[in-house]
């Protein structure tokens, strides 16, 4: 028996907005309550480097939480583990906002964290479970439609709602929307069979890690996707300090260009959408990767030469952008190698990507933000070392050349029943 599960991606429109807006759990849970920091501070009676404990364990947990994740879920299957973490989240919420103390409070968040994770990896793994080759790379990309805009609409979204409710109240905004996800996902059925489940416990899960950061194909697009994931963690970090305090931007004028930034990945991803099936995964992110090393140098030219705002939006444009390229490409062939450990290896995939934005993102502000260059230097840096890691471990194969990168191939094998 066969499920709509197995149709052509551009299709499939309930399963995309589904995995879709689970794998947005991150940016939401992160961004809409930033807006509310200054009363959460007041009201919990404590510092600001405590409230921004919050922001820390959040991270920590989605960083953590897919490396736990993504072997159960190869073990388990993904709909278990699936509807778990998204019942766990709606419950942590929900804890974070009756918490009494900032200590609570950072409690909470890393365990929403933690149980947020779950859907990101298991997205992922659902992706590779059904999709391969040029299938899998335009399904990610289709991902990153829905998942391109929550950064834009969180803070507003975190903004309006604190005109009616307090910051408690976004926490209960986001256990309703992890209610609404929870609904939505009962709705998926299984995509990993049975018999295509691992059973070896901790030990197998260690040497399926230790077998993916062995394998120079997966560490090479695994790296090139995180280093560029890094240099918009960079841009995210630092944006808000050089553009406002260094180049006079308003708050306003902040988070419009903030919002045309992420409106070009999303518009970058569904470009990758329509030419990859033609021009092949592999050039596609060699493709992605020169754009954003191109932008990062521009960035850094601009930069140093001190030409104002109107020398830096444009190649700072041009590298966010990049990312709707690069991700969907890279994730696609760091995953296609590993059917038999899909969880795992999007577990590994995600770990890396969080852990060289939390490295990278506080380096901005260690190396000053009284000019652009910093900033600038570090995401040049970053896009530059992307470019080179690539091509130096994923090399080409027969069965991967230059350009096709990888055959155009759907995985069809019936799912298992839900």
């Amino acid at each position: 028996m066969t499920s709509a599960l197995t149709h052509a991606p551009s299709r499939n429109l309930h399963l995309t907005l589904v995995l879709g807006a689970i794998t947005a759990l991150a940016p939401m849970s992160v961004d809409m309550y930033l807006p509310a920091l200054p009363a959460l501070t007041e009201d919990l009676d404590t510092g600001e480097s405590s409230a921004q404990l919050t922001l820390t364990a959040c991270l920590a947990g989605l960083a953590l939480g897919q490396a736990l994740a993504g072997p159960m879920s190869d073990a388990l299957g993904r709909r278990r583990p699936l509807l778990a973490g998204l019942a766990v989240y709606v419950a942590a919420s929900a804890l974070c906002a009756a918490s009494p103390s900032i200590y609570a409070l950072v409690g909470f968040r890393l365990v929403q964290g933690l149980a947020g994770a779950a859907g990101i990896v298991i997205a992922r793994a659902v992706v590779r479970d059904l999709y391969s080759g040029t299938e899998a790379a335009r399904f990610f990309s289709l991902l990153m439609l829905v998942t391109g805009l929550a950064p834009i609409l969180a803070p507003s979204v975190g903004g309006a709602l604190l005109h009616v409710t307090s910051w408690r109240g976004l926490f209960l905004a986001l256990s309703a929307y992890g209610v609404v996800l929870l609904a939505a996902a009962t709705g998926l059925r299984e995509t990993l069979a049975p018999e295509r489940r691992r059973h070896g416990g901790l030990r197998d899960s260690a040497a399926a890690f230790g077998s993916l950061a062995l394998d120079r194909s997966f560490l090479g697009c695994s790296l090139a996707c995180g280093l560029v994931f890094a240099a918009m963690f960079t841009y995210i970090a630092g944006s808000p300090f050089v553009l406002q305090d260094v180049y006079g931007l308003s708050p306003q004028l902040y988070g419009v260009v903030f919002g045309v930034n992420a409106l070009g990945i999303v518009a970058a991803s569904q470009v990758n959408h329509r030419l990859v099936r033609r021009i092949g995964v592999r050039r596609m992110l060699l493709a992605g990767l020169a754009v954003a090393v191109s932008g990062g140098a521009g960035l850094l030219v601009a930069a140093a030469a001190d030409s104002g705002l109107a020398g830096i939006l444009p190649p700072l444009f041009v590298v966010v952008s990049s990312v709707g390229v690069v991700m969907p490409n890279a994730t696609a062939l760091a995953l296609a190698d590993h059917p038999e450990a899909a969880g795992t290896a999007s577990a590994l995939l995600g770990v890396l990507q969080f852990a060289l934005g939390a490295a990278a993102a506080p380096l901005v502000g260690i190396w000053g933000t009284d000019d652009a260059v910093p900033m600038a230097a570090l995401i040049a840096a970053l896009t530059l070392g992307a470019a080179v890691v690539f091509p130096a471990l994923a090399r080409p194969t027969r069965a991967t050349p230059e350009g096709a990168g990888l055959p155009d191939t759907q995985t069809v094998q019936p799912p298992a029943s839900g």
